[in-house]
């Protein structure tokens, strides 16, 4: 976590940051003039999975890299309302500034891990596995994708250079399913998998025989799906998506799809609340 922090992340805190700080934090400066040594309670308000804390401490390292932590849970870590996450202990000046940015970090990403667990969960015992998509918040993806994998989902593709997904409008645009996955083939390294979107059984047929890899079975009734993987047969990779949430995906999972990916992983996870309190001077 450490390497990814310093080679992909650590610009887009400081951005957060210059968002919540574009010149001085005014009121901070108005009650603490001066450097203080302080210490604050890190504290879980509500039951949940915790996803981020390396986000969380790093955001408080760039504003001070002399700012400490004592935690007592660590990422993927199930924690309960009261519980005592940790301490953190520098200038206080620098804990009120990073407060909020650390916190929001921490909230989404522990939200995000708390929700998916809730649905992972389901899939325990079957050979399906639980996937996110790129429906994201901008320059959050990268702390949201590695919040679902601490709540026990996997990642679909992290972005469109990491892998082909041939769309509704990608086959309009050329002119078929068929003629979509022979420029793809054509296109892509040998080393990238193919996946169609296919809204009907004929859409699936056409994918198989052109020599999809993954078939994307799109909004689907169950009884279709099912055809659709009698069709497939083994000879592609199936997954099932549209509309996925955790309301619904357990009457999914017994279809035998080897993927279920679900939008709602990122953009529907309600943030877990926690709250940085009893901030005090240390003498």
């Amino acid at each position: 976590m450490r390497e990814l922090m310093n080679l992909n992340v650590d610009n887009l805190i400081l951005q957060a940051l210059r968002e919540d700080i574009t010149s001085e934090d005014i009121t901070t400066n108005s009650v603490m003039p001066e450097y203080e040594l302080g210490e604050v309670d890190l504290i879980c308000k509500q039951d949940g999975v915790l996803a981020g804390l390396e986000i969380f401490k790093r955001v408080f390292e760039l504003l001070d890299d002399e700012t400490e932590f004592e935690m007592q849970a660590k990422d993927g870590d199930k924690v309960v309302n009261g519980q005592l996450i940790g301490k953190v202990r520098g200038d206080i000046r620098v804990l009120l500034e990073g407060e909020r940015t650390a916190l929001n970090y921490l909230q989404r990403m522990s939200g995000i891990a708390t929700y998916t667990n809730s649905i992972a969960v389901l899939f325990e015992g079957s050979k399906t596995k639980l996937l996110d998509t790129r429906k994201t918040t901008p320059n959050m993806r990268v702390f949201e994708k590695y919040a679902v994998k601490v709540g026990g989902g996997y990642n679909h593709r992290f972005n469109l250079s990491d892998g082909i997904l041939l769309k509704d409008n990608h086959i309009g645009a050329a002119g078929g399913v068929k003629e979509a996955v022979r420029m793809a083939q054509e296109y892509a390294p040998f080393v990238r998998k193919i996946e169609v979107e296919c809204e009907t059984l004929d859409m699936v047929k056409e994918a198989v025989e052109a020599g999809a890899d993954i078939i994307m079975l799109d909004n689907m009734d169950k009884e279709t799906m099912r055809e659709a993987i009698r069709i497939i047969d083994g000879r592609a990779k199936t997954e099932c998506s549209g509309n996925v949430t955790k309301e619904n995906v357990a009457n999914l999972i017994d279809i035998g799809v080897d993927y279920i990916s679900s939008g709602a992983l990122t953009h529907s996870a309600p943030i877990m609340d926690l709250s940085l309190k009893n901030l005090h001077p240390i003498n």
